[in-house]
C-alpha cells in the first residue's frame, strides 16, 4: 500500500493483533474517548489508559482481531487522520495479543465517581441539582464539571469509598427526579463509574466546579457579573455564599448618603465593624462589614431592594463580598473601623466631598412605616434616638415598608 509509507502516524514492525497501540493523546485521555475512537470499527472490550512516562499513550482491545485491522486499515488509506480533541492521535498493532490483568478504572472501586447525564439537555442541569442527588448518601466533598467527547460530565467525591459505592448503586441508570429539574430540562438520566481521582483540585468556587470543605475558597472571577453580584444559576438563585462582609450598591442618588447614614441604616440589624464607600462605574457602592455571616444575612434580606429615603431614592442593591476582613487603613468620611475607640477623623481632601442634592431637589416627605429590623416605633431606627441628619436634608431616615 503506497499510503502507508506516507503516513508517519503508523508504524508496522509488529504483526496484526487485536491490541492497538496508540501515541501522542491529549493529556488525560479517558476511557470513554478511546472507546468512542474505536467503535466504527468493532467492539473495544478493554482499555489501559495514561501510559508511558509523559501519560500519553494507550492501548485498546478489540473483541475481534478483523476489528483492529479494519481500523489500521482505515486510517492508512484515509487523507483524515485518527484524532482525540484535534489532536493526531498514531496508531500501530501491539506486540501484545490481549490486555492482561487490567482491570478498568471504571471497574475499580474508589470514592470519586465520574457521572456522565445523558439527555437532550444535559448540559443545563446545574451543579446544585447534582449536589442535592448525591448528598442523600453521605457528605459530598467536591464536585467538577466539564464536557468532553462522552457528553456533559462531572467527577463527585465522597470521602470514602463505601458512601460513594452506595451512591453508584442506587443511582447508576436513573433519572433526576422531575422535581429537581427547571421545567424547560426535559429528562436525565445518570450514568456512573468509578474514577482513578481520589481527591479533585477545585481552585474557585463557580457554576463548575465547587469546594464544599472550604467555604472560605474564593469565587472564579467568570461567575461574576458586572455589577458585582454572583451569576444566577439555572433554578433562579444567585450563585452567592454568604458572608459576613455586605457589598452595597446606591442608585438613583437624588441625596446624599454619607459614612454615617450607612452606618445608621445597618447598624439597625446589628453591630457595624467596619465601613468603606468607593466610587464606581459612575455610581456609589460600600463594603459593610459585620462580625459574623448571620448578620449579614439578616441584613441583606430586610434591606435588598429597599430605598433609604421616602419615595424610592437612594436604592439599596446588596450582595455578598469576597471580602471577609477589610483593611482601613485611614478613618474618613470614606472609610471607617468602628473597632477602634475615638479614632483620629482625617478631613475630606478636596474632590472628595459627599454628593449633594441635585439642582431643585427637595427632602422627601417622612415615611410613615414600619422600620426595617426595628419593632414599629415613632423615634425612628432605634427605641429612643433619631437617626443623624445629614445636611442640607431635614428629613428622618425611614425605609418603605415591606
Amino acid at each position: 500500500m503506497s499510503s502507508v509509507s506516507s503516513q508517519p502516524q503508523f508504524r508496522y514492525t509488529q504483526p496484526p493483533s487485536k491490541v492497538l497501540h496508540l501515541r501522542n493523546l491529549p493529556w488525560e485521555c479517558a476511557e470513554e474517548e478511546l472507546i468512542e475512537l474505536g467503535k466504527p470499527f468493532g467492539k473495544v472490550v478493554n482499555t489501559k489508559c495514561n501510559v508511558g512516562a509523559n501519560k500519553n499513550q494507550a492501548f485498546i482491545e478489540f473483541a475481534d482481531l478483523n476489528q483492529a485491522i479494519a481500523m489500521i486499515s482505515y486510517y492508512a488509506s484515509s487523507s483524515e487522520p485518527a484524532q482525540i480533541r484535534g489532536k493526531t492521535v498514531y496508531l500501530q498493532y501491539s506486540n501484545r495479543q490481549e490486555i492482561v490483568n487490567n482491570k478498568t478504572t471504571a471497574d475499580t472501586a474508589g470514592n470519586v465517581l465520574l457521572v456522565t447525564i445523558e439527555g437532550n439537555e444535559a448540559r443545563q442541569v446545574s451543579i446544585d441539582v447534582l449536589h442535592l442527588v448525591f448528598s442523600a448518601f453521605g457528605f459530598v466533598h467536591k464536585i467538577t464539571t466539564f464536557e468532553k467527547t462522552a457528553g456533559f460530565q462531572a467527577l463527585i467525591q465522597f470521602s470514602d469509598t463505601e458512601t460513594a459505592s452506595s451512591a453508584k448503586n442506587a443511582l447508576d441508570g436513573r433519572s433526576i427526579p422531575r422535581y429537581l429539574l427547571p421545567e424547560h430540562i426535559g429528562p436525565c438520566s445518570l450514568k456512573i463509574t468509578y474514577s482513578a481521582h481520589t481527591d479533585l483540585s477545585v481552585k474557585f468556587q463557580s457554576h463548575r466546579s465547587r469546594d464544599y470543605t472550604n467555604p472560605y475558597l474564593p469565587v472564579a472571577p467568570s461567575a461574576i457579573d458586572a455589577t458585582g453580584q454572583l451569576g444566577v444559576g439555572l433554578d433562579g438563585k444567585k450563585l452567592e455564599p454568604e458572608s459576613n462582609v455586605l457589598l452595597a450598591s446606591i442608585e438613583n442618588m437624588q441625596y446624599a448618603v454619607t459614612l454615617d447614614v450607612l452606618h445608621t441604616v445597618f447598624s439597625a440589624f446589628g453591630p457595624v465593624q467596619k465601613i468603606a464607600m468607593f466610587d464606581k462605574n459612575g455610581g456609589l457602592q460600600a463594603l459593610v462589614q459585620y462580625p459574623d455571616v448571620q448578620t449579614a444575612v439578616v441584613a441583606k434580606e430586610a434591606l435588598e431592594g429597599h430605598s433609604i429615603y421616602d419615595g424610592g431614592f437612594c436604592k439599596l442593591h446588596l450582595s455578598y463580598s469576597r471580602h471577609t476582613d477589610l483593611s482601613i487603613k485611614v478613618n474618613n468620611d470614606r472609610s471607617r473601623d468602628y473597632t477602634i475607640p475615638n479614632p483620629a477623623i482625617q478631613p475630606p481632601l478636596l474632590g472628595q466631598q459627599p454628593p449633594m442634592p441635585m439642582p431643585g431637589g427637595s427632602a422627601p416627605a417622612p415615611y410613615n412605616g414600619v422600620h426595617y429590623g426595628m419593632p414599629p416605633s415613632s423615634t425612628g431606627w432605634g427605641p429612643t434616638t433619631a437617626p443623624p441628619q445629614p445636611q442640607p436634608m431635614s428629613m428622618q431616615m425611614q425605609m418603605q415598608n415591606y
